[in-house]
């Protein structure tokens, strides 16, 4: 990219960001976002890679992205011992579950598309390959990433609807950037098209499959979700419905289901678990203002953190052991997750579930999820940012849409009614989760021959 687009890209992002520094002051003193890696964000002075190992950076911009990677960290770290990996992101939540699931390696606050901070955060890391998750075009980013020699691969790509849309009008501005890609690794040939549509080098596009396939949890006895079981007392005949990723008014359509039912089935629970963590007080207001007794997943019983933290790893025997010791806990049927990181484990303890950002514009989140543990799924009519795997899940019968409140109460009264058409609808989807598995091997496979021909790796060999 010829510098002076690299400054007029700068004076952009400049002008965006002082209209929106209201914006930004705002949600720093009342939401807590903003206030960390202004460092690494605006002067890239991320952490300096000492060594001459050969680096591969993985950049997820937040949660849903940082669980993604774990699967491609796995299989790179273990096919190519040697590599040095590094992780970014871009938001607080992101960059605290990063630290968490991925303490081994070196993460950090992805430096903002600004020239010099990129090319500053170039120099530090000197990665071989720069790999950017799902869909990131970082126009100075990927600029700053081929001039240092390293190569850049989009993994798991995506380009929903109104994406590809907005690309598509602007291929003009766009080509250049998607022509400077080694790689993009596509979910489905669909994406894959689009990618070429929008100016990508065909040669360049491959089909990979979805990671989220391979990340998802399928065995409900994994240590995490055992241990929160229990951690919320959750005992063996407990039916939950589990309401995950919910935005307004989500969660209080949940609510009133449950209030609804809960008489009629005194085993059944709920579990909230909101998107996004700044909604952790608005959810907990609703409850109290509702009246039902309720707990925060942050202040479960001291004596109940002491069991699961002793034993994470208790085989099924002792976990019912623990779930006929925990059932005396007298805990509320209701349980607010104000944490990140943990709905993956959850899902895993649901018999029910509902997925959020589907009655509203959000476009829909991870449906995979409870759909590999065999959870009885539904989840709203607006689902278009994962419309190929709902429709891969609805061409099972593996779940179930839902247009409102009141077929997601009937939803769930059929459940409770029918458990064993409930279970079935589960596993045709587990079933579908498991035959569409090994999405990671095919996108490492694409992975490793850029960081051998990677220009970076090449001059390395010719110094050697």
């Amino acid at each position: 990219m010829p510098l002076i687009k690299a400054w007029l890209l700068n004076v952009v992002y400049l002008t965006l960001m002082l209209v929106a520094l209201p914006w930004i002051v705002w949600a720093a003193l009342k939401q807590g976002k903003y206030r960390e890696g202004f460092g690494e964000k605006l002067l890239g002075l991320v952490p300096r890679r000492e060594g001459k190992r050969p680096c591969v950076w993985l950049h997820a911009v937040s949660v849903g992205e940082v669980n993604l990677l774990a699967t491609t960290l796995a299989e790179l770290q273990r096919r190519h011992p040697d590599l040095e990996l590094v992780v970014s992101t871009t938001t607080k939540a992101g960059y605290d579950l990063a630290c968490r699931k991925y303490a081994e390696h070196t993460v950090f606050y992805c430096p903002l598309d600004l020239s010099w901070a990129v090319r500053k955060a170039m120099r530090r890391l000197r990665p071989n390959l720069l790999v950017l998750a799902e869909l990131e075009l970082w126009p100075n980013l990927i600029d700053a990433a081929k001039r240092s020699g390293a190569a850049v691969a989009i993994i798991n790509g995506r380009m929903g609807d109104k994406s590809f849309r907005g690309y598509y009008r602007l291929r003009r501005f766009v080509r250049p950037v998607l022509q400077q890609l080694n790689l993009i690794a596509a979910q489905n040939e669909e994406i894959a098209t689009r990618f070429r549509r929008c100016g990508a080098e065909p040669t360049s596009v491959a089909t990979s499959g979805s990671l989220k396939f391979d990340g998802a949890q399928t065995d409900r006895a994994n240590a995490k979700t055992l241990e929160l079981r229990r951690l919320a007392g959750i005992e063996d005949e407990a039916i939950v419905f589990l309401a995950g990723s919910t935005q307004e008014p989500e969660e209080t359509y949940a609510l009133e289901v449950f209030q609804q039912l809960a008489p009629e089935y005194p085993q059944l629970r709920l579990i909230l678990v909101p998107r996004h963590p700044q909604r952790f007080e608005e959810v907990a207001r609703l409850l109290d203002v509702s009246g039902v007794a309720w707990q925060r997943r942050s202040e479960l019983p001291p004596e109940l953190q002491h069991i699961a933290a002793n034993d994470p790893t208790t085989d099924n025997a002792d976990s019912t052991t623990a779930n006929r010791d925990t059932a005396h806990c007298n805990c509320p049927r209701i349980l607010l997750v104000d944490t990140i990181g943990e709905l993956g484990a959850w899902w895993g303890t649901a018999t029910i579930g509902f997925v959020g950002g589907t009655f509203g514009s959000r476009g829909g989140q991870n449906m995979l999820e409870p759909a590999a543990y065999g959870v009885a799924t539904c989840f709203g009519p607006n689902t278009w940012n994962f419309r190929d795997i709902v429709t891969q899940l609805l061409a099972v019968d593996g779940v179930t849409v839902v247009q409102d409140q009141e077929e997601l109460q009937q939803f769930v009264r059929c459940s409770l009614e029918d458990p064993q058409t409930a279970h079935q609808l589960g596993q045709r989807a587990r079933n579908l989760v498991l035959a569409q598995q090994g999405a990671t091997k095919r996108t490492v496979d694409l992975l490793l021959p850029l960081i051998a021909a990677s220009p970076r790796a090449s001059a390395a060999n010719r110094a050697a």
